[in-house]
């Protein structure tokens, strides 16, 4: 497996733009995901490392070598598909055997290796059967077998599960994942999913129009968004933003909406004009004694939680809380908020400002 380096990468179509000076690091053995909308630049990203895109600009390192101008089949790279890719006309067998046949592997150790390909995967009992016939979930273990048996330095995967129903698509995740923890493959997955981000990526990178939003571990990029959008994008539902017009000073950490006082711990950028305060739904509480206060406009209710949502002066917040908790649509209620998991962005520019409670937010660009 391999370490792989993206270093000021960019590539345009004509007088498109789609990927700007993009820079970063997949450590080897990593499940990497690169997430955003469609048209962000995260597919061509993942094909430009792959060799089926040359970039315009920029260098690729995999495994120290600089490949940015070497077509794929000189990188060492196993690409997995959305829409699966295998041959029709061949049975599960010949399909995962392809990739080494081709090279002239030996047809004893082609067989050992389909087999051991099959036994990680679970479908030894399908081996002879045609393609056709397979369920969804069964074709993509096959195409992810053909890509394994060849034992790449680095697997690519573009939305590999999006052809998937929801219900299998959180299986197969779970089964994808735990195959590379055993394998302790270098992977590089695109995807639209933000939960599927979370749930399998070690890192992940936010891509928006061509840029890098934000790089860094799951955990960070949902607790300390370095951008709105970001803020946005990441969670379900998203984080709240508190609007207001006002000034923040460098090094304090209160900050002012409506005559309201927040605590943001320790605020090392300062800001004025168009700001925002930005809040997960479920860091927000109702309080009799909240002091900062809203009208409950509807609610959604999810089994043993419900979104609640409440009109303040400042913008509609939602509210996550126990489905236990009696609210009434038109009651007017107190509302806390957690100081310590707050954020305060620069309304124009989208960006956070920096505190030392969220410091540890991994480069953006």
């Amino acid at each position: 497996m391999a370490k792989i380096v993206i270093e000021n990468l960019r590539k345009d179509f004509g007088d498109f733009n789609a990927v700007k000076s993009s820079s970063f690091a997949i450590e080897d053995g990593e499940f990497f995901m690169l997430l955003g909308p469609s048209g962000c630049g995260k597919t061509t990203t993942l094909r430009m490392i792959a060799g089926l895109e040359l970039p315009t600009s920029g260098e690729i390192y995999i495994d120290g070598e600089e490949v940015s101008q070497k077509p794929a089949s000189q990188r060492d790279i196993a690409f997995v598909f959305q829409m699966f890719a295998l041959y029709p006309h061949m049975n599960v067998r010949k399909n995962i055997s392809y990739p080494l046949v081709s090279q002239g592997m030996p047809r004893a150790k082609v067989k050992e290796k389909v087999a051991e390909v099959a036994r990680i995967l679970g479908i030894e009992d399908i081996l002879n059967r045609p393609v056709g016939g397979l369920s969804g979930g069964d074709r993509q273990r096959v195409a992810l077998g053909r890509a394994i048996v060849r034992e790449p330095k680095a697997f690519m995967m573009d939305e590999p599960l999006g052809a998937l129903d929801a219900e299998f698509r959180e299986h197969m995740a779970e089964e994808l994942r735990a195959l590379h923890d055993r394998m302790g493959a270098t992977t590089v997955y695109v995807t639209h999913d933000q939960l599927e981000a979370m749930q399998m990526g070690d890192k992940i990178v936010v891509m928006n129009h061509g840029v890098i939003e934000q790089f860094g571990v799951p955990q960070d990029i949902y607790d300390w968004p370095a951008t709105m959008f970001v803020a946005e994008f990441i969670g379900s539902p998203p984080m709240n933003f508190l609007r207001f017009d006002g000034f923040v000073e460098a090094g304090r950490g209160r900050v002012q909406v409506n005559g309201h006082d927040f605590l943001v711990p320790d605020l090392r950028e300062g800001a004025k004009g168009a700001l925002a305060l930005g809040v997960r739904p479920e860091h927000v509480h109702f309080s009799d004694n909240g002091m900062y206060r809203g009208k409950v406009i509807a609610s959604e209710y999810l089994g043993t939680t419900q979104i609640v949502m409440v009109d303040t002066p400042n913008g509609e917040i939602k509210v996550r809380t126990g489905s236990e908790v009696p609210v009434k649509e038109g009651e007017n209620v107190g509302l806390e908020l957690n100081g310590a998991t707050l954020t305060v962005f620069d309304a124009r520019t989208g960006m956070a400002l920096r505190s030392a409670a969220n410091e540890r937010i991994l480069g953006h660009g």
